[in-house]
């Protein structure tokens, strides 16, 4: 890839992945500094990587750094912060977005990153996989699982408000 192409894949894909990895992680600060990183590994392999390649190395080096970010992050919270987060629970939803977020955050992060990848950014089962380094199969139970969570979420919900 040449470095025009490299500017090229910046403009074109910066905001899709930080939009994946901000759904996935919540943080801002932190997002911009996993795609900061992704790209900076694409940078240094930018000779290994094809042009036509380039959008697919860059989501499965982003979501690579974001697990290993979120890894390290877990090591760092304590078993009162967890416990402290379990047990407060939102009752007053008024927006369908602020509805989804909540559901979404207690899918499991595998299930999460596959649902988001799918429905949010458009991505088919083969390419999830490649990301993911699942198969296509097991792409399709967890998308399957998730929505299924999601359904049985959102419907208790309508019964409760």
């Amino acid at each position: 890839m040449t470095t025009s192409e490299y500017n090229t894949c910046v403009d074109d894909f910066a905001d899709g992945v930080y939009r994946f990895i901000l759904k996935n992680i919540k943080d801002e600060e932190k997002a911009k500094d996993v795609v900061q990183d992704s790209f900076i590994k694409m940078w240094d392999k930018v000779a290994d990587i094809s042009y036509e390649k380039a959008r697919s190395y860059l989501f499965t080096t982003a979501y690579h750094t974001m697990i290993d970010h979120i890894r390290r992050e877990k090591k760092q919270t304590t078993l009162d912060d967890a416990l402290l987060k379990n047990m407060t629970t939102e009752n007053h939803y008024s927006d369908l977005k602020e509805v989804l977020d909540a559901a979404l955050e207690r899918l499991p992060e595998i299930q999460k990153s596959v649902i988001l990848l799918r429905d949010y950014e458009g991505y088919s089962y083969e390419e999830i996989g490649e990301i993911t380094d699942l198969n296509e199969s097991q792409v399709k139970v967890y998308i399957y699982r998730a929505r299924i969570f999601l359904k049985n979420y959102i419907g208790e919900l309508e019964s409760v408000i």
